[in-house]
This record gives C-alpha cells, sequence and structure tokens, in this order.
C-alpha cells in the first residue's frame, strides 16, 4: 500500500480534494481508502440509539453494521491511537488518502491557498512533496516539491497515481 497525507490549514481545500481526485484514481484501476483525522472530534451515534447504550453500559467496542456497511466504535483512553494501529485495522488497498495527521513524517500534498492569509507548510515541512494551490507560488519552490494547480483535479490524480514521491507501507 502506498501512503500520501493531504496537509494544509483549516478551510483550505483539503477534503474537497479528496472528493474530486477520488473518481480519478479509482478509474485509473487503484483500490483507494481514506483516513481522517477529526480534531475537533466526531458523534457517529446519539444518546439513546441502542449501540450508544451498549457503549454507555460497558462494551468495549461496538460495531454497528447497517445495509451499506460498518463503523466500528472502538474508545481509547488518553492517547490517540498511531497512524501504524489505524492501517493494520483497514483492508490492504493500492493508495491510503490521509487528511490529518500534519505532524506523522509521511509523504504529503499540501492544499494551500493564499486568499486565506496564512502561511504555506512546505518551506518548513520536508514531508511535503507537492503543493495544489489556487495561485502561482509567492516563492521559488524546490525541486523537490511538486507544483499542481488546484483546479485541475485530474492532473492531480495522475500525479498522484505515478508520483515515485509518496510512500510505501507494509
Amino acid at each position: 500500500m502506498k501512503l500520501l497525507g493531504i496537509a494544509g490549514w483549516s478551510g483550505a481545500g483539503k477534503t474537497t480534494l479528496i472528493e474530486a481526485v477520488l473518481p480519478h484514481l479509482i478509474a485509473a484501476g487503484l483500490r483507494v481508502s481514506t483516513i481522517k483525522h477529526a480534531h475537533k472530534g466526531f458523534e457517529l451515534d446519539r444518546p439513546g440509539k441502542d449501540s450508544h447504550r451498549h457503549q454507555a453500559a460497558g462494551a468495549r467496542e461496538v460495531l454497528l453494521l447497517g445495509d451499506r456497511g460498518f463503523a466500528l466504535l472502538h474508545p481509547f483512553a488518553e492517547t490517540e491511537p498511531s497512524l501504524e494501529s489505524l492501517l493494520a485495522r483497514m483492508e490492504p488497498v493500492d493508495l491510503i488518502l490521509i487528511e490529518g495527521f500534519r505532524d506523522y513524517p509521511i509523504p504529503k500534498l499540501e492544499v494551500h491557498r493564499p486568499s486565506l492569509g496564512l502561511a504555506p507548510l512546505w518551506p518548513t515541512r520536508p514531508e511535503i512533496v507537492a503543493v495544489a494551490s489556487d495561485a502561482p507560488a509567492a516563492a521559488p519552490m524546490p525541486d523537490r516539491v511538486a507544483r499542481l494547480d488546484l483546479n485541475l483535479s485530474s492532473q492531480i490524480a495522475a500525479w498522484i497515481a505515478t508520483s515515485s514521491a509518496i510512500a510505501d507501507w507494509n
């Protein structure tokens, strides 16, 4: 499996980019999964629902099975699980796009919108191997960083599908 992080400031369009490139990657024959790190938490189950009641009663894990898939609710103590332990739970695929985990040392594509008024991450983050932006770079970029047009999802997907800068994970 190959891993590529999608990094950027909040509101830059990381999720939108993933939505745009997924159909291109799948059309190219790749099996792709995603991991999303929700820094502000999320609510998958609501109080009063059976699975919530199972958790409240002390179940270690609760697996929800529906007509379109399943979700495993696995609480963790004080330390969130490592990316490695999460990857080990996933079915093998060709590529996993990882949104979030900004500080994790895997190759990343940065989504940068200068209109947000925030500095790009790539100058201080050597793991950033590409930048997708909707404006020209304000500073020269090193050869190690590919420059991609954020408005051309097919170009970005082609780069992802063929880049040698994306890590293999066993």
